[in-house]
């Protein structure tokens, strides 16, 4: 029986994961493939860890150079994470004719454009499924199953970190810091949560999607990113008197000319099936001109759902070996010639509705001059909201508007904070909703 041979870079948690199906379910995936899939090297320097795997003698090497050179391993499992080192992997790997497995989403959303052209000049495939949404196929769905969509929009729930602390805001009301070691506690989180929170985790995802749906060069240095760590639980709170939820969302629509790619916290109606997607689940719709929209939630991180992706790549990869075929897919969906620069729309640009939280000194006349100024900028108010005054003098006084322009949101923002009757910096989220007019 022909033989697939793998060499795995980087036996972290992931990386356990997919050394454990390969290794336990070897002949439920050889039934399925008609080839054995073996695990030939493991390379990473913490051999002490015990994974809970038992490895035969010579397959568990620190050396990952070793493996990329190695003239009988086939397929490349890239499972070190980072830019660096992994990037020098990975490269060489393609130079050696090995195809490619990872989960490095911030690698290929940095010098994916580099990688994948590599790749096709050496006739290598790369799988990233795992990369964006852990167990969910969002990937092999737009490259595969939607190919015959003009794809127009794509929105998504693409951090369990983040939708786990917003969750828990939500159905709790305990302050951010609270959330926040919550997630870390139950392994959600890391101890340094500044890639997750401040959006940057979601940004690359972001930039694969819609290099994928639309057939754009990778660009991710002018997607707008937000992170949550200035959502405050009475924000939340007033959203839902007002039938509305806070998601941080992925954001992308095509107008064929440009493409807008957001990041930030969105509020969302309650009755979005986005909003109901709550802890640590991921979800994303897509929206295509022949299937309408359509919804894939699943785990976005874990061990197993993300080696789950890992494994459905490596499988992919080994049919095509067992066929004599690569490239039958292109990487980013589109064939190499057909991908083309199209630019991402200024933030400013961007029209939507809003949501502001003022915090404002109880004095006549305070609600006129905010008002006022927002109408000289042409933004016009749908709905107002006062609470009676807090503990320190000021009233919150929330706003809802009907579509306006973010430059005109931004000025206008800028004026308001400058108020002597302004206690506290603004509050600012964005809405998305179809049914407001």
């Amino acid at each position: 029986m022909k033989e697939v041979k793998i060499g795995l870079l980087g036996c972290g948690t992931v990386g356990t994961g997919v050394a454990k199906i390969l290794l336990e379910r070897s002949e439920l995936i050889r039934s399925r493939v008609g080839a054995k899939l073996v695990l030939k090297n493991v390379a990473d320097l913490d051999r002490e860890t015990d994974r809970g795997i038992r490895f035969e003698d010579g397959v568990f090497i620190s050396d990952a150079f070793q493996v990329v050179d190695d003239p009988e391993i086939d397929i490349i499992v890239e499972m070190i994470g980072g830019e660096t080192i992994a990037k020098k992997l990975m490269m060489r790997a393609i130079e050696n004719g090995k195809h490619i497995v990872t989960a490095n989403k911030a690698l290929l959303a940095a010098h994916g454009n580099e990688i994948f052209q590599a790749a096709s000049r050496k006739g290598v495939d790369i799988g990233f499924e795992a990369s964006v949404g852990g167990c969910m196929p969002i990937i092999k769905t737009i490259r595969e199953s939607l190919v015959g969509n003009r794809i127009s929009e794509m929105t998504g729930i693409l951090n369990g970190t983040c939708n786990y602390i917003l969750s828990s805001i939500t159905e709790t009301g305990v302050p951010f810091a609270d959330a926040l070691r919550k997630a870390q506690e139950k392994g959600f989180a890391e101890a340094d949560p500044t890639l997750d929170i401040e959006g940057f985790d979601t940004a690359h995802k972001l930039a694969l999607l819609s290099s994928l749906a639309y057939g754009m060069e990778l660009n991710l240095d002018d997607i707008y990113v937000e992170g949550i760590s200035n959502i405050d639980s009475l924000d939340i709170e007033f959203a839902k008197q007002s039938g509305y939820t806070i998601k941080l969302l992925a954001i992308s629509k095509f107008s064929g000319d440009s493409v807008e790619a957001r990041v930030h916290p969105t509020m969302i109606p309650s009755g979005n099936l986005l909003s109901n997607v709550s802890g640590s689940l991921n979800a994303v719709s897509v929206t295509g001109d022949a299937v309408g929209e359509i919804i894939l939630h699943g785990y976005g991180a874990g061990m197993m759902p993300t080696a789950s992706a890992v494994i459905g790549d490596i499988v992919d990869i080994a049919r095509n070996l067992m066929l004599g075929i690569s490239n039958r897919i292109p990487g980013l969906s589109y064939q190499p010639q057909n991908i083309r620069k199209i630019p991402v729309k200024p933030m400013d640009d961007i029209m939507t509705h809003y949501y502001f939280r003022f915090s404002a000194l109880d004095r006549p006349g305070v609600l006129a001059r905010i008002a006022g100024l927002l109408g000289d900028h042409g933004i016009s108010i749908q709905t107002v909201h006062q609470r009676g005054r807090d503990a320190k003098g000021a009233v919150p006084i929330v706003m809802v508007t009907h579509i306006a322009k973010e430059a005109d949101v931004m000025n206008a923002m800028d004026q308001i904070s400058s108020l002597d009757a302004i206690a506290d910096t603004p509050v600012l989220i964005r809405i998305e909703s179809d049914d407001m007019d």
